[in-house]
């Protein structure tokens, strides 16, 4: 763990927290604990004995929290400090909190056995007493493991003498989170619920499930249709699990724009406006709309509704303006709001809105600029007077990092008569595959500054996960941000020191938050530091670059001036090793480092992939036919491996956290990858062989073991070859080893087996021959030997390949089949259909243009944009 003085801070400590009393609090700097560093502080909780309001929710938590740090019956005694946690519920303490030490230090000084004060770990005696006085439930708990990790890092010692007082007050009466379910993934309930665990830890205390179509209405099939739509019943479970947390579950659905899924159905043609927005001054819209708010409304307790009508252009620009004529957008936005305003009222339902359109249809302007600029006031326009004072309008800014900037659109807010705005500030989790957490830290600093203004501010902040461009991102990797987002909100200080929230990750969640930042590193340039903010919003480079094509990769003039491979060789060997550890044993201490496998085989992709094209058009270019055999052997091979190592690695984990609905989306952009990637090794070697590519059959790249050529050391194909080796029986997808599978454990019975190829070649310096391909990926161990021409040499390796493609076995019943030996042969002018003759590779002839001067690599671009450069207009 870097020291304060290295590190950047967030923050410095919260006010609050000056409160804390620690022995030697100051006297050392933060030390890091390693993965396996025994818990030196047990919680024990007495859920019997804790009010009613909390048992329920005490109960899940104790027993799935992934740290070790709850007391169990079955611990091995005195093998750590006892905190006894006792909790006292005060309606008086309102939206206060207090964390105290019950029981006087000096009752249990001297209690060490002896000879154990020099390492902390053994303790008799009485243990340390701490009661939370509290009125909202469980946040107080999540003080008390970031206090007890506090202590280990800071001085071990002060484990029994510590003195501790936390006294704070909210600064919101809402501290809220929303989560996109509308965007491909729609998180399972379990996922849910973990979710809910590390809110109710953070002081998070309401959460909003963002879905446009994604929730079951009776009545309407076409409502969550092939899209894993949450059913009443799930809705309720989620509700009432959240209940017992303190957490409040308010709908989040859309009744004007952003309905394209269902409007793209012929049944919902006379509700339609245009291909996004439902059409307006309908009675057949409004009967629509208010069974949707009906129904969703009767699945949760809150009397509070979010019905969206953000982003609504085209606004009566559709069927709207051939059944009215043509009307004001703005005048027919706020009378459609009256409308549902009334349908709310009549269900005794507060409803909230986004309010970007307000701003637009004033400024007659949809782009993002309408609506933060300073100067676009809609209260100046007379249309605007019919807003519905009782609605609350949500100030949605994820982009700035000063401050002012939120105060005045607040203000504006008000202006249209909004007494109560709300803010919302975001993680970066939308068109990448991990949060950009630096840049997340630094617009929620800016944003919770402004919401926490004496005057100017607001009573409700909430924080925002949106999946934009297929969801493709973990939304988990967003935690640090909803943590850090939780200190805030109880603090009236502008900063929280990074080692203060490095503890309170740990030991809340279960992960290293400057192994978690390093990983934000996939969209930012070499030279960047991970721990500062760059000005500019964040690239997403890794997506960008992931998706190009390989043949055409137009975006590679972006980051020629940079040497990106063994940049992302570095994140990748980093959050692999992190991952790997993470997994290897119950007992550690950062269980949710895991995750970090992610974007370490991403890193291992990009790796291979950036620079690909230039190095086989400079080999084009020069004729070199060799140096282009070995790209497509030693960069191409193991490029496609490490995708397809990603794909099943990312597969499982969004089975594991998503619905499997939505995952189609983006297994069409790995099949679609892959398929470019062979045929660009296809055309590649024929090229280079200058064979027919009908004779490569047996020399397809994907389920080739990508370390082999290397190994082989350069040296042509051999006449004989033969392998054998010890197959793997266990395929775990989070150990971070370089095998996926699948969830299935390959069978035991498939282990020991061998084959031998045969394989003849002309070899020589004009046309080489090709080296066998062939898949050793199921094995954990292997030994090759080569021989022919007098050469002959054995080999042994471990886990150089991360998958195949096919079993080398139809099941685990049959015996090995033998593969057929591939002969090239010299390529003669005779006996070949030239049609599938590759004389020349015209995708490499190009000459790339610089499509985005000055720009770098600090673009947010979407996906079809780089899979069909030329194809978009």
């Amino acid at each position: 763990m870097p020291n304060s003085q290295d590190v950047p801070k967030l923050s410095s400590i919260p006010d609050e927290f000056a409160n804390v009393h620690f022995d030697t609090m100051n006297s050392h700097p933060p030390q890091g604990i390693s993965e396996y560093d025994p818990i030196r502080v047990k919680l024990v909780v007495n859920i019997s004995s804790a009010p009613d309001v909390l048992q329920n929710g005490l109960d899940e938590i104790i027993a799935n929290h992934p740290v070790p740090y709850f007391w169990k019956p079955d611990d091995p005694p005195d093998q750590a400090i006892l905190w006894h946690v006792r909790f006292v519920h005060s309606e008086d303490m309102g939206s206060s909190l207090e964390v105290s030490q019950e029981t006087d230090g000096s009752q249990v000084a001297g209690a060490h056995q002896a000879g154990d004060e020099s390492n902390g770990t053994t303790y008799s005696g009485n243990p340390v007493q701490i009661i939370v006085h509290f009125n909202r439930p469980i946040e107080g708990l999540g003080h008390v493991l970031t206090t007890a990790r506090t202590t280990e890092v800071n001085d071990p010692g002060s484990l029994v003498n510590l003195k501790i007082f936390v006294r704070e007050q909210a600064k919101f009466e809402t501290l809220g989170l929303m989560i996109d379910c509308s965007r491909n993934g729609v998180l399972t309930v379990s996922s849910i619920f973990e979710m809910l665990r590390y809110m109710a830890l953070s002081g998070i205390n309401m959460l909003q499930l963002y879905t446009e179509d994604t929730y079951k209405v009776p009545g309407e099939l076409f409502f969550g249709y092939l899209r894993g739509g949450y059913t009443k019943e799930e809705i309720k479970q989620v509700d009432d699990y959240a209940f017992s947390l303190g957490i409040e579950v308010i709908p989040c659905i859309q009744t004007l724009g952003h309905l394209g899924q269902i409007l793209q159905w012929p049944y919902y043609m006379s509700i339609r406006d245009t291909h996004e927005v439902v059409l307006c001054k309908s009675e057949e819209t409004y009967q629509f709309l208010e069974k949707l708010i009906t129904h969703i409304s009767s699945c949760v307790r809150s009397k509070r509704i979010h019905i969206g009508m953000d982003e609504s252009y085209g606004i009566g620009e559709g069927r709207f303006k051939q059944l009215f004529g043509n009307q004001d957008g703005a005048e027919i936005f706020v009378q459609h709001l009256q409308r549902l305003n009334q349908i709310c009222q009549n269900l005794g339902l507060k409803p909230m809105i986004w309010s970007d359109m307000l701003f637009c249809l004033a400024a007659k302007n949809n782009a993002l600029y309408a609506y933060y600029d300073q100067n676009n006031n809609p209260a100046d326009l007379d249309k605007m007077r019919g807003m519905p004072s009782n609605v609350d309008l949500v100030f949605w800014n994820y982009y700035h990092t000063i401050p002012e900037i939120y105060e005045l659109k607040l203000e504006q807010h008000r202006e249209l008569g909004c007494d109560n705005p709300w803010m919302a500030g975001a993680a970066w989790t939308w068109s990448r595959m991990w949060c950009s957490l630096p840049f997340s830290f630094e617009s929620n600093r800016a944003s919770l500054i402004a919401s926490k203004h004496p005057t100017k501010g607001v009573k409700n902040f909430m924080l925002t996960l949106w999946g934009d461009e297929g969801n493709e991102c973990d939304f988990f990797s967003s935690l640090p941000v909803l943590l850090y987002v939780g200190h805030q909100g109880y603090t009236d200080a502008t900063e929280i020191d990074i080692n203060f929230m490095e503890n309170s990750f740990a030991a809340i969640c279960g992960g290293e938050l400057e192994e978690w930042i390093k990983c934000s590193r996939l969209d930012e340039p070499p030279t960047a530091n991970p721990m500062e903010v760059r000005p500019q919003i964040p690239s997403n480079m890794s997506k960008w670059l992931l998706w190009e094509d390989p043949m055409l990769a137009f975006m590679g003039p972006q980051y020629a001036n940079y040497n990106l491979e063994p940049h992302f060789r570095e994140i990748a060997n980093q959050a692999l090793y992190k991952a790997h550890t993470a997994s290897a044993s119950s007992q550690s201490r950062y269980p949710l480092n895991k995750l970090l496998r992610l974007p370490g085989l991403l890193a291992r992709v990009l790796s291979f992939k950036c620079h690909l094209r230039d190095d086989l058009a400079s080999a084009y270019r020069e004729n070199n036919r060799k140096k282009l055999l070995d790209i497509a052997r030693n960069r191409i091979q193991a490029l496609l491996e490490a995708e397809r190592e990603l794909w099943l690695f990312h597969r499982t984990r969004w089975h594991r956290i998503y619905k499997p609905f939505g995952w189609e989306v983006l297994e069409l952009r790995y099949g679609g990858l892959t398929a470019r990637l062979q045929t660009l090794y296809d055309r590649v070697v024929s090229y280079a062989l200058r064979a027919n590519i009908k004779d490569l059959g047996y020399s397809r790249a994907l389920g080739v073991t990508a370390g082999l050529a290397q190994l082989m050391d350069g040296t042509w194909t051999p006449d004989e070859f033969a392998m054998s080796g010890e197959r793997s029986t266990k395929a775990d997808l989070e150990a971070g080893h370089g095998k996926s599978d699948g969830d299935e454990a390959l069978a035991p019975q498939l282990s020991k087996e061998s084959y031998t190829m045969d394989v003849d070649s002309e070899n020589n310096d004009e046309d080489p021959g090709m080296k066998i391909d062939t898949d050793l990926s199921a094995y954990d161990s292997m030994t090759i030997t080569l021989g022919g021409k007098g050469v002959s040499k054995s080999i042994s390796f471990e886990n150089l390949s991360p998958s195949q493609l096919m079993p080398i076995l139809a099941n685990a019943q049959q015996t090995a089949t033998p593969v057929k030996p591939f002969v090239v042969k010299k390529y003669t002018g005779q006996n070949h259909d030239h049609d599938v003759i590759i004389d020349s590779l015209p995708e490499l002839e190009e000459d790339l243009h610089c499509v985005y001067p000055n720009a770098g690599m600090s673009l947010t671009i979407e996906y079809g944009r780089v899979t069909t450069p030329s194809r978009l207009g």
